[in-house]
């Protein structure tokens, strides 16, 4: 491999700064950007694409500051052009790399859905990851949160990022509402991508919690 074919990001583990507020944080809770031919700006989010790359906060306020700033000028040492869109087409983006990464765990056999048999994997099966519908009924959300509590205490994880839709296109199944995730190396992935897309939209990383109006529940599709 050529040093000119290299890229900064191959060392994952490796401390980055934001170009905006000069604080540092693993390659997680940041993103990455590089070139393109025309100088234009592009988001890395698999650390991968060659040539020099400078680190932004995973934020959507601190993305809007660098490109108002001219911090990726000053970063890449050279003029850099940012798409008008660039925060709303990240936001897309990280939104894709989660549903995408549910998508390959459930072709992992790693997701069930319906509130059943949610709750089931839960209770009996040490299930520790709840995926609701942003536009479910907060009862449900509610009843099935108190199930995850008992069973596992602050150990577990609910994620309320994505509506039905999406959850129904990503799993292959209609009206998707509520889903859960077995542990493993599927789930890990999917939630690194969930608390990235949330952490961006400036909601609470931890909790990957929107705090949008609910609608009645429906029937899951599964």
């Amino acid at each position: 491999m050529t040093l000119a074919s290299q890229s900064d990001a191959d060392e994952p583990t490796m401390e980055r700064t934001c170009i905006v507020t000069r604080r540092g944080g693993s390659p997680e809770t940041l993103i990455r950007f590089v070139l393109g031919p025309d100088d234009q700006v592009v988001p890395d989010l698999k650390r991968k694409l060659p040539g020099r790359g400078v680190w932004v906060s995973a934020s959507a306020k601190t993305l809007a500051e660098a490109i108002k700033k001219g911090a990726f000028a000053r970063g890449f040492k050279r003029p850099a052009s940012c798409a008008p869109t660039l925060v709303d087409d990240l936001d897309r983006l990280l939104e894709r790399d989660a549903l995408q990464s549910l998508s390959l765990a459930n072709k992992a056999g790693a997701v069930t859905s319906g509130f059943a048999k949610v709750e089931a994997a839960v209770t009996a099966d040490g299930w520790r990851v709840l995926v609701h519908a942003a536009d479910a009924a907060k009862d449900g959300r509610r009843k099935l949160g108190q199930v995850l509590a008992r069973a596992a205490g602050e150990s577990g994880d609910q994620v309320n990022l994505f509506d039905s839709a999406q959850l129904g296109l990503a799993l292959g199944r209609p009206h998707v509402i509520h889903a859960a995730l077995a542990p493993g190396s599927a789930t890990a992935a999917f939630l690194t991508r969930c608390r990235k897309l949330a952490q961006f939209r400036g909601l609470n990383a931890d909790e990957l919690a929107a705090d949008k109006p609910a609608a009645a529940d429906q029937p899951d599709g599964a």
